[in-house]
């Protein structure tokens, strides 16, 4: 048998330690926004200390239907008033440490999902 693999249609997540990330085999020491639609750019934050409301406000102009939120080396949440934005467009949002975020992301974007993962490095 003979396998394919899925092309996504976007960036794709092609490696990934303890403080970096690579998309399309270019490295990221920063926080990023990497989305199924094309885009790649850095994220306001650098550390969850540092996260605001508006950081996740951000993520609506996208048009996602979901959101991947990697929190870092570890699981923390945002406040539920943070991502008011998000819920009020019917937008999902799932947190996670930052390499499973990674994961999950070429996973959903390699069906064609619209989604965002807002990594924090």
């Amino acid at each position: 048998m003979k396998f394919i693999p899925d092309a996504a249609q976007g960036p794709t997540i092609t490696g990934y330690g303890v403080d970096w990330v690579a998309v399309n085999g270019e490295q990221h020491n920063n926080s990023i926004l990497v989305s199924s639609q094309g885009l790649c750019r850095p994220w306001g934050s650098a550390s969850f200390a540092e996260l605001q409301a508006a950081h996740f406000d951000e993520l609506v102009t996208l048009e996602p239907e979901l959101v991947l939120f990697g929190s870092g080396a570890r699981i923390q949440f945002p406040p539920p008033q943070w991502l008011v934005s998000l819920f009020g467009r019917r937008i999902g949002v799932e947190t996670m440490d930052t390499q499973a975020a990674c994961r999950t992301y070429n996973f959903l974007a390699g069906e064609g999902r619209k989604v965002v993962a807002a990594l924090l490095i």
